[in-house]
C-alpha cells in the first residue's frame, strides 16, 4: 500500500496514452469488458476514433515529451493504426448489390 495515497491516483501522460490504447484494444474486441468478463463487441469506429485522438495528441505535444514519452506515442499510434488496417482486411463487407434492369 503507498504512503501516500495520492501517489498512487496521479495521473501521467504515459498513464493517460496506456489507458486510451488500452480503450482502442478493447474497441477492437482483444480485451474483455472490465466488468462483465465478457469479450466486447468489435467497435471499428470507436477504435478508430481513439487512434485518431492519439495521433492528435503526438502531433500537438511535438517537442514537449521526453524521449520515453515520445517513443511510447509513436509505437502505440503505429500499432494501433497496424491493427486497424488488418481489422479492415477481415472485416466482412456488405455484399455489392448488382442491379439488373
Amino acid at each position: 500500500m503507498p504512503e501516500n495515497p495520492q501517489e498512487s491516483s496521479e495521473v501521467t501522460f504515459i498513464g493517460f496514452v496506456l489507458s486510451l490504447a488500452h480503450t482502442a484494444a478493447f474497441h477492437f474486441g482483444d480485451v474483455p469488458d472490465p466488468v462483465s468478463g465478457q469479450a466486447g463487441q468489435v467497435n471499428l469506429a470507436a477504435a478508430h476514433q481513439i487512434i485518431e485522438i492519439l495521433a492528435l495528441m503526438q502531433e500537438k505535444t511535438k517537442g514537449n515529451l521526453t524521449a520515453e514519452e515520445r517513443q511510447l506515442l509513436e509505437q502505440i499510434v503505429y500499432e494501433l493504426q497496424m491493427r486497424y488496417v488488418e481489422a479492415t482486411k477481415t472485416e466482412p463487407q456488405e455484399p455489392s448489390r448488382i442491379i439488373i434492369p
